[in-house]
């Protein structure tokens, strides 16, 4: 591994560190600030690891991703989202 796989690796630790650490910051924020949350780096992670000759299932990815279980993560910490949550989201998904 180069030297710079290295700091990309640990830089996406911590960034994954970083989420678990706020459970607070619900996807659909995550989604309408950035257009990317947590589900999707777990697709990502998925789609990587396939182009790399390893096999790891959404369901395992997302538990990586959430640091457990995904149900169980959405039992503790998601919330519902708001009227205005979701009209910002639709109106982003238009705009494409």
């Amino acid at each position: 591994m180069s030297n710079n796989e290295k700091i990309e690796a640990a830089t996406f630790r911590r960034i994954i560190s970083h989420l678990r650490d706020n459970p607070d910051v619900q996807n659909i924020d995550l989604m309408n600030l950035a257009n990317f949350c947590r589900n999707c780096i777990s697709k990502w992670y998925v789609a990587e690891s396939e182009k790399n000759g390893e096999h790891i299932s959404y369901d395992d990815a997302r538990s990586l991703v959430y640091g457990m279980p995904y149900e169980e993560y959405k039992k503790k910490y998601q919330k519902e989202a708001t009227k205005e949550q979701l009209e910002k989201f639709n109106e982003k998904r238009k705009e494409k």
